[in-house]
């Protein structure tokens, strides 16, 4: 299994990123998906989740209106649209394989990509 993601960068505050999750070793379509972040000092946060067909979405508050999580089982790929970014976005963001969702557990975890909002 192999998570890659990319599309970090640096932003000014309300600005817009894309980020991307290239998948392989699985079979993709078959699993859920999240994206998770850590900011620097602070523990791991939850921002988003897409169910296998990707008619299903979950989103923390603190994104819900500015960030939309979709996929393409096509291509293998999680992406994770950003907009209207805040200071407080700021950290690294991984995505990961969800084992169970509820429950927030999840197997696999890419390298993360660096998401800096900053004027």
């Amino acid at each position: 299994v192999q998570l890659v993601e990319s599309g970090g960068g640096m932003v000014q505050p309300g600005g817009s990123l894309r980020l991307s999750c290239a998948a392989s070793g699985f079979t993709f379509s078959m699993y859920d998906m999240t994206w998770v972040r850590q900011a620097p000092g602070k523990g791991p946060e939850w921002v988003s989740a897409i169910n296998t067909g990707g008619g299903s979405t979950y989103y923390a508050d603190s994104v819900k209106g500015r960030f939309t999580i979709s996929r393409d089982n096509a291509k293998n790929t999680l992406y994770l649209q950003m907009n209207s970014l805040k200071p407080e976005d700021t950290a690294l963001y991984y995505c990961a394989r969800v084992s169970k969702l509820v429950e927030k557990e999840y197997d696999y975890w890419g390298q993360g990509t660096q998401v800096t909002v900053s004027s």
